[in-house]
């Protein structure tokens, strides 16, 4: 195992370099939350896929594939399906608003009173999405150091927290391209072939499994359209997602590379179950699917290699991690606290350094992301939770602004209400593991929606003219202030 504790050191100190190299790079607020909107089509396809591909998309793949066989790959499918819709149908028109949250998005389409609430929400799904990712630090360092379930979140954690302290989207940038890589030889090159051959190939796999591992709806078809309801849609709306998107030096760049990256979904999607079908060959009884991965890896790798496929498996955590701790401080700093401050002290004209404030509240976060981790010990409740509440609450408002220009603010709060209080209301009654939530807060979040805005006057001609200039990519975007030196005006 010497070998193997050395790969997987060597990458750790290796991402906390990246987040050096990247703090160098970090000089204003639009290099520290978007990395400039800079990256080519190579930079953006990896690291987009790197974000949208956790642990659950790697571990939890290869548990639903020991569990159902192929159908196991219908969660991280629809993950893949929701980028490929994101990226041909929207993101050429997100990346033109030269915008930093979704809730700044919404505030430019309905005239600059949705974005407090959609913050709130916003925040409380991307907050629990990397307690969630956080929490998954402790199965890989369990199998790699036998190391107590808290000491392995706080140190991983800890890792995420300083490179994305440290520099930003540009450092989250730089280690997300390098775990790129490495979830590509370590699962994609290395630890499939290995699961096949051992489990005796394809015929050996058919011979000892039911017939419905080889069923690609045996997971069932309620479960697959809960899938896309909450990961395809989720993938439309999500903060962490739409902040990869602003990093795309131009909207063909955002189209086509979040094409590639979600068809590297697709791939990766079956590998996982693929993966887990031969687990099942070959540890047929184990106490949980979740399992799998670790077992397969620990037992039948060779040493080196078992390294570098345990490295990508944290190199899965650590992308979605970092991705959602610098989109839950942004909008926890950018959409809530600049708000209330505001409200507050009525200054709209003081002067601060942008980066600075961002990094403090990327800190602030990310102790509470460990925090929260540490005691909490349902993963999968808290993220049906995250997600009920997003799409329940957010996907109408946010959709229906970019499709339909009779939206209200008056209808996109009612949604946003309407939505959310239904998605809690209906967790109470139902469970919150329970289809129903997702199923009817979507429906009573459109029915607020239209009704509410054909019940109020149009959205003012002037705000969808200036919306119609951020879409078209005619508005420049606004100057934000260095991390040292001279302040722009103020905008």
């Amino acid at each position: 195992m010497a070998v193997d504790y050395t790969v997987i050191v060597v990458y750790l100190v290796g991402m906390l370099a990246m987040g050096w190299w990247g703090m160098r790079r970090a000089k204003s607020k639009s290099d520290f939350l978007v990395a400039g909107r800079r990256l080519g089509p190579a930079m953006y396809s990896g690291t987009m896929a790197a974000i949208v591909l956790g642990g659950a998309s790697t571990i939890g793949g290869v548990g639903l594939g020991y569990q159902y066989g192929l159908s196991g790959a219908w969660m991280v499918f629809t993950i893949g399906l929701g980028l490929l819709a994101l990226s041909v149908f929207f993101s050429a028109r997100i990346a033109r608003l030269k915008v930093y949250t979704v809730s700044e998005m919404l505030d430019l389409r309905y005239g600059g009173r949705a974005g407090v609430i959609s913050g709130v929400v916003m925040w409380a799904y991307t907050l629990m999405l990397a307690v969630t990712s956080t929490i998954a630090y402790a199965t890989i360092f369990d199998v790699l150091f036998d190391m107590n379930r808290t000491v392995a979140i706080v140190l991983g954690g800890s890792i995420v927290v300083a490179y994305s302290t440290l520099g930003g989207m540009w450092s989250i940038t730089l280690t997300d391209m390098v775990q790129f890589v490495v979830k590509t030889i370590g699962v994609l090159l290395l630890l499939l072939p290995i699961a096949v051959v051992k489990a005796g190939g394809f015929s050996e796999m058919k011979a000892q499994l039911p017939t419905e591992y080889f069923d690609p709806l045996g997971i069932g078809g309620e479960t697959i359209f809960t899938y896309v309801l909450i990961y395809t849609f989720g993938m439309l709306i999500g903060q962490d997602i739409w902040q990869r998107v602003f990093t795309a030096r131009s909207d063909t760049t955002a189209k086509w590379g979040g094409t590639v990256a979600g068809t590297y979904c697709l791939v990766y999607a079956l590998a996982g179950a693929v993966i887990g079908t031969a687990a099942k060959v070959l540890y047929p009884k184990l106490a949980s699917a979740d399992d799998a991965f670790a077992t397969i890896v620990k037992d039948e790798l060779p040493v080196g290699v078992r390294g570098l496929v345990l490295a990508a498996a944290l190199a899965a955590v650590m992308s979605t991690s970092s991705g959602a701790l610098i989109a839950c401080a942004t909008v926890a700093n950018n959409d809530i606290w600049s708000r209330l401050r505001g409200a507050v002290t009525h200054k709209t004209d003081e002067v601060h350094d942008e980066v600075k404030g961002n990094r403090a509240f990327i800190l602030i976060m990310g102790i509470a992301v460990i925090c929260t981790a540490i005691a909490l010990n349902n993963v999968v409740e808290a993220l049906t939770v995250a997600y009920n509440l997003l799409v329940g609450g957010l996907l109408v408002p946010i959709l229906g602004g970019l499709l339909w220009k009779r939206g209200t603010a008056q209808g996109a709060l009612a949604s946003v209400a309407v939505g959310g209080l239904a998605v809690i209301g209906l967790m109470a009654g139902y469970g919150i593991l329970a289809n129903e939530p997702v199923y009817y807060g979507l429906l009573s979040s459109l029915a607020a929606y239209v009704i509410v805005s054909l019940a109020t006057p149009a959205t003012d001609a002037a705000v969808l003219a200036a919306w119609r200039e951020r879409l078209a990519g005619r508005a420049s975007e606004p100057v934000s202030e260095p991390a040292s030196g001279t302040v722009p005006a103020h905008q």
